[in-house]
């Protein structure tokens, strides 16, 4: 099958699919309305969808190797501000980071390879999970056993921003995206009158000092060859001016491009966040939230879907290698268990509309990626089964 051009032909049903999902945005691991919405449609392919967890999985073909594609469907906790006719309504969800885009590509290519199916020389496994944004999600699935008998998976994220549809970009020799670790500082001095701070310990001062403390894990204690981010995103303590209170809490994240850095940063913010306030009379629990590795790509896994992308014919395009970003991807959980290959499409518009970035509540992507994005994952699939016998 020519999947570019099936992929054309059944353009307005992905439309329709990722409009939908987009209207009735979703978020974390509970997504009724998308769930239900991905297994009707399954269904109506000819495919027999079931729970995964909290996620949606199905599968087809014959034996032989199992391939798993997989695509994101949740959407973040903001209002929307796009301005489209199609844009969630309820102010509380928006899907700014283009999942229901990976998973209306992912449904197309499920219909697709359904109606290939005679032809598979394997098994396709298909992963549709909640929780990206939160990074609950893949691990959800993978306790619930989506990656049983898996041998490679494959991902694609739609990227928005001023470029035009076509450009692929990967990185098949290193870091592709930054680990992740959330953490949750609490403070705890002894509140007083705000014209008496003798009589008191300041939470505030001791969170003014770990935020300074923190930097330094970067500017002196990490390798200079490291890529490493510490952000304090938010900081809060006090009900007035004139009061000095008993707590402040201190949340951030960690982010790194290597595990050894990552180990270190996560134990070291904890230590210094004690120490720090142990010197200024308070004490400090850190909470860490549960996060996710770098995610590193099986690097032969990454050429050969390069190679099987260039064998379609989709305009525009144009393959990008050596791509790293510092933003987190919980697809990390999934490669860092099974061989596995993830790609930015490009999803971009070269006019005013390509102003905004991914998580901007007036983020637009263009739809023209939907085809591609289908036909590539119905094709890699085909052809990575057909070379991995």
């Amino acid at each position: 099958m020519d999947f570019y051009a099936r992929a054309l032909a059944l353009r307005q049903q992905t439309v329709d699919d990722r409009r939908y999902m987009h209207t009735h945005a979703e978020v974390g691991l509970d997504m009724p309305v998308t769930k239900a919405y991905v297994m009707e449609k399954l269904r109506e392919y000819g495919l027999e969808p079931k729970d995964c967890g909290h996620g949606v999985t199905a599968t087809l073909g014959h034996g032989g190797k199992t391939i798993l594609l997989r695509a994101d469907m949740d959407a973040l906790p903001m209002a929307e501000e796009s301005g489209l006719p199609f844009a969630c309504p309820t102010g509380q969800a928006a899907h700014a980071c283009g999942h229901d885009n990976h998973a209306a590509m992912l449904l197309t290519a499920a219909r697709m390879l359904k109606e290939s199916e005679a032809d598979l020389e394997g098994t396709v496994r298909f992963m549709f999970q909640p929780a990206e944004e939160t990074f609950q999600g893949s691990r959800d699935m993978i306790a619930n056993g989506i990656l049983d008998g898996v041998d490679a998976a494959l991902a694609y994220h739609v990227g928005p921003g001023k470029m035009p549809v076509g450009i692929y970009m990967y990185n098949a020799g290193g870091t592709m995206m930054f680990s992740n670790d959330g953490f949750t500082i609490t403070v705890k001095g002894h509140g007083g009158h705000g014209a008496y701070p003798h009589t008191s310990i300041d939470p505030i001062n001791i969170g003014v000092h770990i935020h300074l403390a923190l930097q330094e894990l970067i500017a002196r204690e990490s390798d200079p060859s490291w890529s490493c981010v510490v952000t304090v995103g938010q900081f809060s303590a006090g009900s007035a001016p004139n009061i000095i209170p008993d707590t402040a809490v201190l949340r951030g994240t960690i982010r790194t491009d290597k595990s050894e850095a990552r180990e270190k940063l996560v134990r070291r913010v904890e230590e210094v966040s004690k120490a720090v306030a142990a010197v200024y009379g308070g004490t400090a629990e850190v909470e860490m939230a549960t996060g996710v590795p770098p995610l590193i790509c099986d690097g032969k896994m990454v050429n050969e879907i390069v190679g099987y992308m260039q064998e379609l014919s989709f305009p525009g395009a144009m393959p990008y290698p050596g791509v790293q970003a510092s933003a987190s991807e919980d697809f990390a959980l999934v490669a860092e268990k099974v061989p596995s290959a993830f790609m930015y499409l490009s999803a971009g518009f070269l006019d005013e509309q390509g102003d905004w970035p991914a998580h901007n509540p007036k983020v637009r992507f263009n739809e023209d990626v939907l085809p591609i994005g289908a036909a590539c994952l119905a094709h890699c699939a085909v052809r990575w089964l057909q070379n991995n016998k």
